[in-house]
């Protein structure tokens, strides 16, 4: 049963206009009665409207545009509701005018949308007190809404007429030329508008929504092309903000596998019809949507899908997927032609094996595209050793990345140095332009202001400060970089100890600093756990300076592979960046350890699991890098026979992730009678250094509760004397 307010609805004929002073302190300008200009036309009667709820059957939404001044919408009693009506295409949006009924909102927004999903906020109203609204706007959109924000009183919102005033149409960008794939073998080009283009460009990362802030530094790179993965309704304000700058747009579409690892799921090529016919309409979608735009220069269908199926499939039927998936990037490829016949369409991935299936199953497009950072000049090689017949795109490149670098004493990729990352970029550049008439060009990676792991490896200007990377492509685009102000520069860092940095210790920094300006610079230090704990984030850490220079910096508690970064700011926007692995360990323990190659037994052990077999000893073996595991199950313990009744001072358990929450530290002289000298409830992994100490042959640590989904495992149980 629905419940419907008893406050009197206002006669007709008392409708009065609303105080101004109100809505002008919420920045809204109020026309008190000033007529609808001659050129605008009544958009909203009889649209489709539709609204967040009804108070009942008798106040739906298409009451508010049908233009009876006796019938109403009305919602539900709450704050947040809206009323939305689509106006059937796109129009300029000149005017609103809103009669509300006695339940009217103080705040609400007016927004504008091209899709129904994305919304844009073209006024805002505070103070409000009802009566007729009547708001000039400016924008252009399919569908308009009142977003109601508070309330007038208990009741929710009611309007008897929800009118929007514009031009049919808007106005549609001016398209930018037809760009085509010419030429024959070996002597293709770019063409946009008949004129040659090389592509010149940077792959997109800051959002659509900032591109109007970032796009004058992109155009002063000498860059003239953006690539992204997602093309959708919140595309429009990076096409824009592109068109401004003369700058074009490779428009990506994401298909699941990608990113190389499967980012996204896996989808079955044979035979998800649903996925791939959804997938075609969602395209083809946004393809009508931006086909005419100025800044648009192709379309780009997937990213390293092709590799990464082997991450869902394998054998004959990976081979299957691989060629359904290309036979479905060419049914892709397919439905753009038909729908915009004049930019072309290619696919990216991520290795030259690809290019096979593309050659096989993908005729349609009009050209290949991959990403290649440290072996971007073998594609050439690649390419001709295949015999392809159609040019390609380089859609990713830069420095030597993670999975290509060889590893340093601890184990972990040797992060190429600010100077190695700038040769990077520009020996890239180098082999794309040596491939002449078969490279069209590049869009490095990246773009990206990212202050974390990934995004100090590769990012031109993460935190907004430009990188020698940055500069690196400024001059492969522009010739050179005469007259900029470049970012200091960091030689020879040292981390000591790197092996060996105690939990909560303190370990040393060394490096030379310059800056080619002469410039003063700010030093800053910050740790990253990615390999320690996943955590890609950089975390700034206080340091002290010391008379020769050296950084002294105190240790991370977290055992680990961590990244150690130093940072030198110039002032000027600039910065320099090194980076140098350390591999934090468990603190010294003051003593022998008596366990140290002792017989050892547990409730179980791992036989073959990840890095396992996982005995008993590994424990004790002095060893930080084996380790014991026992079943994923409670209770497990650990004993240690010391071969004879010994007095020791402290037990230091060093736990791999899969720690105890709860345990005991238990000894016993004959290994049956059990006496406990140390509980903890609430452990929390890596070290327990405890100080109680015994005399006893026998030590266990009897565990009762895990502090993960997994087991129980240390790589070290230590007894002091």
């Amino acid at each position: 049963m629905t419940a419907h307010h008893t406050a009197p609805s206002r006669p007709r004929a008392a409708v009065s206009l609303a105080a101004l002073g109100a809505l002008l302190a919420g920045s809204l300008t109020a026309l008190a009665t000033a007529p609808a200009s001659a050129a605008e036309t009544l958009l909203s009667r009889g649209g489709t409207a539709t609204a967040s709820s009804t108070e009942g059957d008798g106040f739906p939404a298409s009451a508010a545009v049908d233009g009876d001044p006796g019938t109403r919408w009305a919602s539900r009693w709450s704050d947040g509701q809206w009323l939305r009506v689509d106006l059937g295409r796109t129009a300029t949006v000149s005017r609103i005018v809103l009669d509300w009924e006695a339940a009217h909102a103080t705040a609400y927004d007016i927004q504008l949308s091209d899709d129904g999903t994305t919304w844009r906020t073209v006024k805002s109203v505070t103070g409000a007190d009802g009566g007729t609204d009547e708001i000039a706007v400016s924008g252009t959109g399919r569908y308009v809404r009142l977003q109601g924000v508070t309330r007038s009183g208990g009741y929710g919102l009611s309007l008897w007429e929800f009118e929007v005033y514009g031009q049919e149409g808007g106005t549609p960008p001016q398209s930018g030329g037809a760009v085509r794939v010419t030429g024959s073998r070996g002597d293709w080009q770019l063409t946009v508008d008949g004129r040659p283009y090389t592509v010149k460009g940077v792959t997109w990362g800051p959002s659509a929504a900032d591109a109007g802030r970032y796009m004058p530094d992109v155009k002063a790179m000498g860059a003239n092309t953006l690539r992204t993965w997602g093309t959708d309704g919140s595309t429009r304000p990076l096409l824009d903000a592109a068109a401004a700058q003369g700058i074009r747009v490779m428009n990506g579409f994401w298909l699941q596998p990608g990113g190389g690892p499967g980012s996204g799921g896996c989808v079955d090529y044979v035979t998800d019809t649903t996925y791939k016919t959804n997938t075609l309409n969602e395209f083809a979608t946004w393809v009508e949507e931006y086909r005419s735009h100025p800044a648009t220069l192709m379309w780009n269908v997937g990213n390293e899908s092709v590799l990464g199926l082997q991450n869902c499939y394998s054998g004959t039927e990976l081979e299957a997927q691989r060629d359904a998936y290309t036979s479905f990037v060419n049914d892709v490829a397919r439905k753009i032609h038909t729908i915009d016949p004049d930019h072309p369409v290619t696919s990216t991935d991520a290795w030259t094996g690809a290019w096979p299936y593309y050659e096989r199953n993908a005729p349609d497009l009009d050209l290949y595209a991959m990403n290649a950072y440290g072996d971007l000049c073998g594609v050439r090689e690649d390419w001709e050793r295949g015999g392809y017949t159609k040019p390609y795109l380089i859609t990713e490149t830069g420095p030597a990345g993670e999975w290509e670098t060889p590893e340093d004493a601890n184990g972990v990729a040797d992060e190429p140095t600010d100077v190695r990352k700038a040769e990077g970029y520009t020996r890239a550049w180098e082999c794309v332009t040596g491939h002449r008439g078969v490279a069209l060009g590049a869009t490095v990676f990246h773009y990206g202001t990212e202050h974390d792991f990934g995004g100090v490896w590769f990012n031109l200007l993460p935190d907004g400060l430009k990188r020698l990377s940055y500069y690196a492509v400024k001059k492969a685009y522009t010739g050179g970089t005469a007259g900029d102000n470049t970012p200091p520069v960091i030689t020879d860092m040292t981390v000591t100890p790197s092996g060996s940095a105690p939990a909560g210790g303190e370990f040393t920094i060394r490096a030379a600093v310059r800056d080619p300006d002469g410039d003063p610079v700010t030093t800053r230090v910050f740790l990253s756990g990615n390999y320690a704990d996943g955590d890609k984030r950089l975390i700034e850490t206080p340091h002290r300076r010391n008379a020769d220079g050296s950084l002294t910096v105190t240790a991370p508690a977290k055992l680990g592979v961590w990244k150690v970064y130093v940072q030198a700011e110039d002032g000027r926007g600039n910065a320099g960046i090194e980076t140098k692995s350390m591999k934090v360990v468990a603190p010294p323990v003051s003593g022998t350890n008596i366990a140290q190659g002792r017989p050892t037994t547990a409730s179980s052990f791992q036989a073959s699991y990840g890095d396992c077999p996982c005995p008993a000893g590994n424990a004790t073996d002095g060893d930080p890098d084996t380790r014991w595991a026992g079943d994923w199950a409670d209770p497990q313990w650990i004993q240690v026979d010391l071969g004879s009744v010994r007095s020791f001072s402290r037990l230091q358990l060093v736990w791999d992730p899969a720690h105890a929450r709860a345990y005991e530290v238990q000894v016993s002289d004959d290994g049956r009678n059990w006496r406990t000298i140390h509980t903890e409830t609430a452990g929390d992994g890596d070290v327990d250094t405890i100080g109680t100490g015994a005399t006893a042959r026998h030590v266990r640590v009897h565990m009762t509760a895990r502090g993960t989904g997994w087991g129980y495992s240390l790589h070290e149980f230590g007894v002091y004397s």
